[in-house]
């Protein structure tokens, strides 16, 4: 497939974001059953709310360049009952409301935060999979074809909104540094095993379609001697990304090591030196990563059209 930028910032930004509002209310039960140090601080968690919104809110903007009439936008929920992308833009918005009522909560010290973060948090993991089962659902690109999209999704959104998250403590100087700092290295080690298995699993592929089965016939030997257009058109620009394989691999290698180990490493030498730019860098280290790792999802994924139209003998 030919991967649409603001697809890519669409789904990384809204990921941050919901690992960001995941990372605050994680740190707010925690400090409630006494599992991090208490937290009186209503404006940390207000602030955290307000730019995870943000988050979503850059995501959401980024998405209406993916459209060719902006304007009828709104029919994307028409279908929920059957798509994915339908459940995604409703929940989306559902999601947003309720983490400015978290983060209003916290400013105006009201006592229902643990209440609106939990109805949040369910939002939350149900836009995950909304967003996840866009891809997944698609059975004949088999390389989204698994469950893994979906956990992947998950994992790379929680493991980058902690990572905002844990800078963000030690600007403000409280004490969730060091379990956010911890919930970040476990949730990207844990990405990082998960994305692998998808790379190891989608190396194994078999395609179901052959060049036979493109055109409809049996015979068993079958020489292109044309594209099927005398010039570009919309099947051969959307459908296939049109780099070869060397930049495949550099930018697959180079997600694995911006994404995972780097940001990893950050985490733990900005936590033991208490470095605000260190802590920030892993971040900013690992969403390059999650961009470059999305440009790969979306094109590794091999439209079987492109058994007629791209190969050119």
């Amino acid at each position: 497939m030919n991967p649409a930028f603001s697809v890519i910032f669409l789904t990384t930004l809204i990921g941050v974001g919901q690992g960001l509002f995941l990372a605050l209310y994680a740190a707010e039960l925690g400090s409630a059953f006494e599992l991090v140090p208490p937290q009186d601080s209503r404006s940390f968690f207000a602030l955290g709310a307000a730019l995870a919104l943000g988050f979503l809110a850059a995501g959401l903007a980024a998405s209406f360049f993916h459209l060719g009439r902006p304007e009828r936008a709104w029919r994307a929920a028409a279908r929920w009952r059957t798509s994915w992308l339908s459940r995604e833009v409703i929940v989306l918005p559902a999601f947003m409301a309720a983490v400015l009522c978290y983060g209003a909560a916290h400013y105006l010290g009201l006592p229902a935060t643990l209440m609106t973060g939990a109805v949040a948090s369910v939002l939350c993991l149900a836009l995950f999979v909304c967003t996840g089962m866009i891809y997944a659902c698609i059975k004949f690109l088999q390389e989204w074809a698994t469950p893994l999209t979906v956990v992947n999704y998950l994992l790379l959104g929680c493991a980058s909104g902690f990572a905002f998250a844990t800078p963000m403590a030690a600007a403000t100087g409280n004490g969730l540094v060091v379990p956010l700092a911890a919930g970040a290295v476990m949730l990207s080690l844990a990405a990082w095993a998960t994305r692998a298995a998808a790379l190891a699993r989608n190396r194994r592929i078999k395609p179901k379609s052959t060049v036979q089965t493109a055109i409809g016939i049996k015979h068993p030997r079958i020489a292109q001697k044309a594209q099927g257009f005398m010039c570009g058109s919309f099947n051969t620009r959307e459908f296939f990304h049109g780099r070869g394989g060397q930049a495949m691999s550099l930018v697959k290698w180079g997600f694995i090591v911006l994404a995972f180990p780097a940001p990893v490493a950050l985490i733990a030498a900005g936590t033991a030196l208490a470095s605000v730019p260190l802590l920030s860098a892993a971040f900013i280290t690992q969403y390059l990563g999650l961009i470059a790792e999305r440009w790969y999802f979306f094109a590794q994924a091999n439209h079987p059209q492109n058994l007629y139209y791209q190969a050119i003998s």
